[in-house]
C-alpha cells in the first residue's frame, strides 16, 4: 500500500498514527492483521511509490508488478521493502478512532535505516500528485536527554 499520511504521536512508547481510507483493499488487511510495515522511500523510488498507489493490491502483487524486494521484518508478519530507505515495524495499538475516522495507531515496535545512505532523500506525499523531497540537514544544539 501507498500511504499518503502518518504521524508521530508519542516516545513512549513510540506511537504513530495513520488514515487509512475504508475503500482501500490495505484497509481490510490491516484490520484483520493488526501490523504493517510503514516504509519510506527515497527520490529515486517516486514512480514506482506513485504506480503502487495507483494499483490496488488485491488485484496486483505489487511487488512483482514494480520490481520490489519484500524482506522479512523482525517483529511482524508484513515485510520491510528493501529498496526503501528506512522501514518501521508497526503493531495496531488502538482502533477507537477508525469507525469514525480511518485513524489507526500503532505502536513502532522495530525500526529499520540504510546506513549506506547518510542524506538520504526522502519523498513524502503532500497531496493531490504533490510530494517533497527532505533537503539539507541543519544541526543545532539540544540539551534534550
Amino acid at each position: 500500500m501507498t500511504q499518503s499520511w502518518h504521524t508521530m504521536l508519542e516516545f513512549e512508547p513510540p506511537l504513530l498514527a495513520a488514515v487509512i481510507s475504508n475503500r482501500n483493499y490495505s484497509f481490510e488487511l490491516l484490520r484483520a492483521s493488526r501490523e504493517c510495515v510503514i516504509n519510506i522511500p527515497t527520490l529515486e523510488l517516486a514512480e514506482k511509490v506513485v504506480a503502487c498507489g495507483n494499483t490496488s493490491g488485491r488485484t496486483t502483487d505489487k511487488f512483482d508488478a514494480f520490481g520490489l524486494t519484500p524482506t522479512p521484518a523482525a517483529c511482524v508478519a508484513a515485510p520491510l521493502i528493501a529498496e526503501c530507505y528506512a522501514s518501521i515495524e508497526c503493531r495496531v495499538a488502538d482502533t477507537r478512532m477508525v469507525n469514525k475516522y480511518n485513524l489507526f495507531v500503532f505502536e513502532a515496535v522495530k525500526a529499520w535505516i540504510d546506513p549506506a545512505q547518510p542524506d538520504p532523500r526522502t519523498l513524502h506525499h503532500r497531496g493531490k500528485g504533490a510530494f517533497m523531497v527532505a533537503g539539507e540537514t541543519v544541526k543545532l544544539r539540544s540539551k534534550m536527554k
